[in-house]
C-alpha cells in the first residue's frame, strides 16, 4: 500500500478508530505498562518521540504516568493528529507536546530525543531493507543509549502456527468466531499489505536499523514487543 493510500486509510478511520479496537483494550493496556516499567529509569525530564502516534492512547497513558515528560508525536494522518491533539488539551498535557503531521523522514535530526514508542507501524513497510531505514531514522533522533519501545504484529514459525495465531486474532478482533474462509480472505489481505515475519525477522531488522540487542519482551497473539536500545 502507498504512503497516500495509507494515510487515507486512517483518515477515514480516525473518529471511531478508539471504538474499533476496544476490544484490545486488556492486550494495549499490559503492553503499556510493560513499557512504563522499562521507561522508568528515563530523566524526569525525558523527551519523548512517539512515531506513527494515532490518536495518542499511548501517548496519554506516558503522559499521566510521567509528568515532566515531553513528547513528539509524529502522525502522516491530520485527522489522526487533530483527534490525538484534542486528546492531550483534554487531558491537560498539549503544552508537553510537539505536534508532526508527516511522515518520520519530514522530522529534523537536530533535537535528540531520550526514548521512542513505535506501535503497529513498521508492519506496513513491505519492502525489509526500507523498513531497516525507519527504525535507523528513529536511531538518528535518539540520543546515544536511547530505548525504543516497538510492537509489530508477528507471526510463528510454519503455516499451520500462523493459522492458529491468525485465528484467534482475528476472532479477538471480531467478538465472535471466524470461518475458514474469513481466514483465509484476512492471510491473502495480510500478505498483501501488512508484513507479518517471523519474531526473529523483526528482531534481525531492527539490528540492522541501528539498535544493539533487541529483546522480544512480549507476545499476545499476532502482537509482538520489543525493547531496543540505541549504542
Amino acid at each position: 500500500m502507498r504512503k497516500d493510500e495509507l494515510v487515507a486509510v486512517f483518515d477515514k478511520q480516525a473518529k471511531g478508530y478508539d471504538a474499533q479496537w476496544e476490544g484490545m483494550a486488556p492486550l494495549r493496556d499490559a503492553l503499556y505498562l510493560l513499557v512504563k516499567t522499562a521507561f522508568v529509569g528515563l530523566p524526569t525530564n525525558a523527551r519523548v518521540l512517539c512515531v506513527g502516534v494515532g490518536t495518542g492512547v499511548e501517548l496519554a497513558y506516558l503522559a499521566r504516568s510521567f509528568p515532566a515528560w515531553r513528547f513528539t508525536a509524529v502522525e502522516p494522518s491530520g485527522t489522526m493528529l487533530d483527534v490525538c491533539r484534542q486528546r492531550a488539551e483534554r487531558e491537560g498535557f498539549a503544552s508537553r507536546c510537539v505536534f508532526h503531521q508527516g511522515y518520520l523522514d519530514s522530522l529534523p535530526t537536530e533535537d535528540a530525543h531520550d526514548a521512542a514508542t513505535c506501535f503497529l507501524v513498521s508492519q506496513f513497510i513491505l519492502d525489509r531493507e526500507a523498513r531497516s531505514g525507519f527504525f535507523r531514522g528513529i536511531a538518528e533522533r535518539l540520543r546515544p543509549g536511547g530505548l525504543l519501545a516497538s510492537s509489530d504484529l508477528a507471526r510463528g514459525a510454519g503455516s499451520d502456527a500462523f493459522d492458529v495465531l491468525l485465528r484467534a486474532w482475528l476472532t479477538l478482533m471480531a467478538g465472535a468466531d471466524v470461518s475458514a474462509e474469513q481466514v483465509e480472505r484476512s492471510r491473502k489481505a495480510y500478505a498483501k499489505d501488512v508484513a507479518v515475519l517471523h519474531p526473529s525477522e523483526v528482531t534481525a531488522i531492527l539490528r540492522s536499523g541501528g539498535f544493539e540487542t533487541p529483546v522480544q519482551v512480549f507476545q499476545a497473539g499476532l502482537l509482538h514487543a520489543w525493547l531496543s536500545r540505541r549504542p
